[in-house]
């Protein structure tokens, strides 16, 4: 027999809350942005400064406050601005995107990045990020950016931008709430890769060590319709919500996403519509043989193989055994100088595939893991909405 809890009574708000210590304002004072905080504009040859790395605006997470991604001095750069551990990296192109992280490592940035870090001793540096991840000083960011296309916000206009500063004691609690939130959201964030690793390791396994009988060798062709109808079909989704989706959006990311792309800004002749969960692999340029899923309705171009799987196979199936021939596309492609996979030969690709029987069993526990990393992915995001409601109620 299952014991039944006592139901909970409900709790009251406490009016009280604001004359809470870390709540009482009434010591906070008012204070400019640039009263505080720097710009930092230090410049530097990064080979000669023995710097490796390279931090671009596509390398920062909108809402994250972490560097997980950079490109390499190596491979070529005209960045010469630098950051140092510690400095908050800010994102002035397209401020609305939110792009703020704190840096972990040196590195040169581009030029659509501030460099910042506090003025003084008035600020804890722990604090900043949180500071311009807030609410307010974002809707100050957007509403000073100028240009149409490429929206930016400029110094002086941050600079102006006035808040409450808490005292030091008060910013040093504030600060480890927040943080503690943050890393609980990281540690999510790692279960989330973790188990979309464990996922792909045990679909290689699986068909690896599959029995002989369970695997056939199928051409490309016999396991998807091919590409979807070029002309647009108002009835299957709203040309007007569309992704655009271009060799550019597919990543090591599952499925596609772009919140800037929509077909109301490129056309309606731009692409082919495709509909949810339809396989795509791009076809041309260095990164032929990339794989991803579609989020929702979308359209692609001509650099782009969009596949729908038939009735009969599973999709995210389709896409793990494609992940696995990111070697066979480049072998097949055409040798010029922009390699192109053209469809026949994508159609006509031999890929080793579970039969029905066993696709079915593996589709099943895919799923079971898609269940998993979804679960952890809501977590991730109750964190991030927490964190987002606490840095905009405490400061």
């Amino acid at each position: 027999m299952t014991a039944t809890l006592p139901s909970l009574p409900k709790l009251k708000p406490n009016p009280r809350w604001a004359k809470l210590p870390l709540f009482n304002r009434k010591n906070w004072s008012r204070v400019r942005f640039d009263d505080v905080v720097e710009n930092f504009n230090e410049t530097c040859d990064p080979a000669e400064a023995g710097l490796e790395r390279v931090v671009a605006m596509e390398h920062l997470e909108p809402g994250s406050l972490h560097v997980r991604a950079w490109g390499n001095v190596t491979d070529g750069t005209t960045f010469t601005r630098r950051c140092r551990p510690g400095q908050v990296l800010f994102g002035k192109r397209r401020a609305y995107q939110r792009k703020v992280a704190v840096a972990e490592f040196d590195a040169v940035v581009s030029g659509d990045i501030y460099v910042l870090a506090p003025k003084g001793d008035r600020l804890l540096p722990e604090l900043l990020p949180f500071f311009c991840l807030s609410e307010r000083f974002f809707q100050h960011a957007v509403g000073t950016s100028a240009g149409s296309l490429s929206p930016r916000t400029n110094w002086s206009s941050l600079a102006s931008f006035e808040f409450d500063l808490p005292p030091l004691d008060q910013q040093r609690r504030i600060a480890e709430i927040l943080w503690a939130v943050d890393e609980a959201e990281q540690m999510q964030n790692k279960l989330v890769s973790t188990i979309s690793v464990a996922q792909e390791a045990w679909f290689e396994n699986a068909l690896g060590g599959t029995e002989p009988n369970e695997i056939e060798i199928n051409d490309l062709g016999q396991i998807i319709t091919g590409t979807t109808p070029k002309t647009s079909e108002p009835s299957y989704y709203d040309p007007q919500e569309c992704l655009f989706v271009s060799p550019a959006d597919i990543s090591d990311i599952r499925y596609v996403t772009s919140t800037e792309k929509r077909i109301s800004k490129v056309g309606l002749d731009t692409g082919r519509p495709i509909p949810r969960d339809a396989v795509m692999v791009v076809c041309i340029g260095s990164t032929i043989g990339k794989v991803a899923m579609a989020s929702e309705w979308c359209l692609t171009n001509q650099q782009i193989n969009s596949v729908v799987c038939k009735s009969d196979h599973n999709p995210l199936v389709v896409y793990f055994a494609l992940r696995r021939q990111q070697k066979l596309f480049r072998q097949v492609a055409s040798c010029t100088a922009v390699p192109i996979l053209n469809k026949g030969n994508f159609s006509a690709l031999k890929i080793p595939f579970p039969k029905n029987g066993a696709e079915q069993v593996i589709a099943e526990r895919l799923l079971d893991f898609e269940s998993s990393v979804e679960n952890a992915k809501a977590s991730v995001e109750a964190s991030r909405n927490l964190k987002t409601n606490l840095t905009n109620s405490l400061l």
